[in-house]
């Protein structure tokens, strides 16, 4: 029988459709052709991107020479842009309706210079160096104080949204906290305030506790599938030590998520035949940096199907595969 399942954080209810059960099989990844041209994030184009604001180079290599090879990851400005840094918000009220300008910033981290490897094939020393590259945008960034928020992200995959082949994430910093995350982090404080717990260091010990949902653990994080998850195989990767800031973790825990981070998605990867898939940061705005209620976590999406209607009109999610039976795949396919 289908089940009605509630997000202990948000309050959203999702439909797991068991009588409709789908299985990695039973997913079927659609294939685009490779595009052709010359990519600009390749090795010997760093003049068709912006300038760039980081690159990872080898110490003994051209350390002061910025904008060439030898790089093993570089991030730099979105050459076309959601927002613009210069400028001021300048924010106004016309009646009912509230404005600013699109100030904020949008770049771009290419994860490697190899264009045919896919983060899921990266070692855990270069998706260490591609989190610590996340964390190095963030504590630059926030050291403007028209931005409030920088939403972290990786859409891999043509029908995830990404626009190029060649592995890259992309952040962008805003002057306001987008609605999703401030109905997390108000859930969250909601649940503290009941409970004096962090609803996220409950769930960590519940499926550890468990276990049937749990796909992955090592001394710093778990993997698992959520009570209930929105998408097929939606996937989360939480430390178990309480962090509500993303860049407050240190070098050990970063070394212990970029192993989660393989794993997780290394079996995704074999499981669904190497699904397009989003991944988002979350993590505590500048204002939130710590606070007991919120704990940041990493939220793995693979792209299996479409939001229809119904989602859009009641704001419930249809999941045709429970998590227990996802958990238990992923669990059976080798790291």
């Amino acid at each position: 029988m289908p089940e009605l399942r509630k997000d202990p954080i948000v309050g959203r209810w999702v439909i797991i459709a068991t009588d409709r059960s789908r299985r990695p099989i039973d997913f079927p990844v659609e294939r685009e052709p490779p595009r052709a041209g010359i990519c600009p994030f390749c090795p010997g184009q760093e003049s068709k991107t912006p300038p760039e604001l980081l690159a990872h180079r080898p110490p003994d290599g051209p350390a002061a020479r910025r904008d060439v090879p030898g790089w093993s990851l570089r991030a730099f400005p979105n050459k076309f842009p959601a927002l613009m840094i210069e400028g001021n918000l300048d924010r106004a009220g016309e009646g009912v309706y509230d404005r600013m300008n699109g100030i904020g910033a949008h770049e771009v981290i290419v994860e490697t210079p190899d264009h045919n490897k896919s983060f899921a094939q990266l070692s855990e020393p270069e998706i260490e160096g591609v989190l610590s590259a996340y964390c190095d945008r963030l504590h630059d960034l926030k050291l403007d104080r028209r931005f409030k928020y920088v939403m972290i992200f990786k859409n891999h995959g043509s029908l995830a949204g990404a626009s190029m082949e060649h592995a890259h994430s992309q952040l962008i910093a805003l002057p306001v906290v987008p609605k999703n995350v401030s109905e997390e982090m108000e859930g969250a404080l909601a649940y503290y305030r009941y409970k004096e717990r962090c609803v996220f260091c409950d769930i960590v010990r519940q499926e550890v506790r468990e276990r049937t949902r749990m796909v992955y653990e090592n001394h710093d994080f778990i993997v698992l599938e959520p009570y209930a998850p929105k998408f097929p195989f939606e996937t989360w990767v939480l430390p178990r030590r309480h962090r509500s800031a993303f860049e407050d973790c240190t070098k050990g825990e970063f070394a212990g998520l970029a192993n989660a981070m393989r794993v997780a998605l290394r079996k995704l990867h074999r499981a669904l035949d190497n699904p397009p898939y989003n991944f988002i940061l979350h993590t505590s705005p500048f204002d939130h940096r710590e606070n007991p209620h919120y704990h940041w976590h990493i939220e793995i999406m693979p792209t299996l199907g479409k939001v229809a209607g119904f989602e859009w009109g009641s704001g419930f999610y249809i999941n045709p595969t429970p998590p227990e039976e996802a958990a238990k795949f992923l669990r059976e396919i080798g790291d």
